[in-house]
Formats: C-alpha cells, sequence, structure tokens
C-alpha cells in the first residue's frame, strides 16, 4: 500500500455506500471507470480518505449532470502537473457549459407551460361554451 492511500482511515464498500447514499455496485462502477482506486485484501476492497473525498466529488459532478467521463478528465488534470489551477479552470468552464443548458431548459420549460396553459384555457372556455348551450336548449 502506498504512503498516500496508509494515512488516514479507510473504509469498506458497505460503509461508502451506506454514508453517501448509493449503492456498492455505484462505486464498483465508478472503480471500473477509473474514478476510484481502493486497495485490496482479497476480495475485500478498501477505500481510502481519498477515495471518499472523490467519491464525495463524483456525486457533486453527476448532481451538475456532468458525466463520468468529464469527472475523469477533471481528476486527470488535477493528477496531473497542471494541477489545481488547471482543474478549476475546467471546472469553471464546465460550469458555465452547465449554466448555459440549463438556462435553455428553463425557457423551454417556460415555454412549454405557456402553452399548456393556452390549451387548457382554450379547453375551458369551449368546454364552459357547449355546457352553456345544452343549459339554454333544455330551458327552451
Amino acid at each position: 500500500m502506498d504512503d498516500s492511500k496508509k494515512a488516514g482511515r479507510s473504509y469498506s464498500i458497505g460503509e461508502l455506500a451506506e454514508e453517501f447514499g448509493v449503492t456498492s455496485r455505484a462505486l464498483r462502477l465508478y472503480e471500473e471507470e477509473g474514478l476510484l482506486d481502493p486497495e485490496r485484501d482479497g476480495t475485500r476492497r478498501i477505500y481510502s480518505e481519498r477515495d471518499r473525498v472523490r467519491l464525495r466529488l463524483i456525486l457533486r459532478g453527476k448532481r451538475l449532470g456532468w458525466s463520468l467521463a468529464e469527472i475523469r478528465e477533471s481528476f486527470d488534470l488535477y493528477d496531473s502537473s497542471h494541477g489545481e489551477e488547471a482543474q478549476l479552470e475546467l471546472m469553471l468552464s464546465k460550469l458555465q457549459q452547465r449554466r448555459d443548458t440549463l438556462l435553455a431548459q428553463r425557457r423551454d420549460i417556460d415555454s412549454a407551460l405557456r402553452d399548456l396553459d393556452n390549451v387548457e384555457n382554450d379547453a375551458r372556455e369551449a368546454l364552459a361554451e357547449i355546457q352553456s348551450g345544452r343549459d339554454k336548449r333544455r330551458r327552451a
């Protein structure tokens, strides 16, 4: 085990899954994607504090709508000689892209809601006219 993984607490797959509200299957997927790198003790996975922090960052990235490939790109930048500065620049760029996408989706949703309101109002007016015509015929 390298020195960076010896320091700090270790976690089982079940502990991390429970703490972060994810499945052990998700943790294995993140490992397959190269996002987590637990040590092995036979078939047991032993996660380091570094893996725990990376899992928190993975889940944050997913909440922001990033793909696993985009999250990996951020991790790779951080681990490279470019370090944290390049990672932060990438993150700012990705955040702006995500913001632009969400704002466009909001505009689309607002437009769809306006269309729904218009169709609903038209349908209510048409129904009221039908019902009022029926009432007039009954009285006659």
